[in-house]
């Protein structure tokens, strides 16, 4: 394998990435989850900014757990990890191919949904179905990944002339951070059996949609509702009775309506706290730009430190 310096970032465009909100999500590390080596569990992995801010931060962590309900994103992962190689030669014959049809649209668009045509299929072997997800990821309309009730990938070619389709360095930089990594596909609540001792979760679930226009739920084929949200609530109460620490990202539904008080409620026991983020995935260019979103923790070392004296 070739070796790189270049530090991992997320391979994929993912609706509410967090790369913005780094600083805000280290300020919100209790420090004896720092003082020590951790166990980082995030149950909705997406994108991974989290992740590999983590990896590279802390690099004697523990272990790191990661966890999607999204097949083909976790596959994907898997992929990098375990088969780097195989997957850059594919996308680098893939970008040369799309390159060259840049003045012939008619044609771009043909092999475009072909190749959306076979994702959707899922009759590749892993590999190949890894470099379609990065492929479409890359090239669709503003990177945006969505799927419909049959898990059909749905999104119409982007206007990109020349998209950077393979990212060789920081494949290659992904798949020297994920050694570490333990991927799971499933139910965010399976990855409780994985903490250790002084583990901090991250939770980046889909985000309540803003209003029924501005809803980027369809990261997979069962949607993320109200339902789902309370039931990531009691699974945070859980684990704060058991002692772990976590954080949690989400929308801000009170700064768009002041009399919603969902989130409010829903963690009123917990830290919620409200910080600037910037939208920018939206079909409307005009409405990408900054909002609040929520940034709730527990704290849990506090809460055992209070009970011992």
């Amino acid at each position: 394998m070739n070796k790189t310096n270049k530090i991992a970032k997320p391979f994929v465009k993912w609706a509410g990435g967090k790369s913005q909100l780094l600083s805000e999500i280290d300020n919100a590390i209790p420090d004896n989850i720092k003082q020590d080596r951790f166990t980082y569990i995030e149950p909705f992995v997406g994108g991974g900014a989290v992740l590999f801010w983590i990896l590279q931060k802390y690099p004697d962590i523990e272990q790191a757990v990661i966890n999607d309900i999204n097949t083909d994103l976790t596959n994907s992962y898997q992929t990098i990890k375990e088969n780097v190689e195989d997957l850059i030669s594919i996308l680098q014959e893939w970008e040369k191919e799309y390159h060259s049809l840049k003045d012939i649209p008619d044609i771009k668009k043909e092999y475009y949904y072909s190749k959306r045509k076979l994702f959707n299929s899922r009759t590749s072997d892993k590999t190949t179905q890894t470099a379609l997800f990065i492929f479409l990821n890359r090239t669709c309309f503003n990177g945006l990944y969505r799927v419909n009730r049959k898990n059909e990938f749905n999104v119409p070619i982007g206007s990109y002339k020349t998209p950077m389709i393979c990212d060789e360095n920081n494949l290659r930089a992904v798949n020297q951070v994920l050694q570490k990594v333990t991927i799971l596909n499933g139910d965010f609540e399976e990855t409780l059996s994985y903490t250790t001792q002084n583990t901090l979760f991250y939770f980046d679930p889909p985000y309540k949609p803003l209003s029924e226009t501005s809803s980027f739920n369809s990261y997979a084929k069962d949607e993320f509702d109200d339902n789902e949200q309370i039931r990531l609530a009691k699974f945070c109460e859980q684990i704060d009775l058991l002692g772990f620490n976590w954080i949690l990202s989400n929308s801000d539904v009170k700064g768009k309506n002041p009399n919603d008080n969902f989130f409010d409620e829903l963690y009123r026991d917990f830290n919620i706290k409200r910080v600037l983020a910037r939208r920018n995935i939206n079909s409307n260019p005009n409405k990408r730009g900054e909002l609040t979103e929520l940034l709730i923790t527990n704290n849990a070392y506090e809460k055992i430190i209070s009970f011992a004296r």
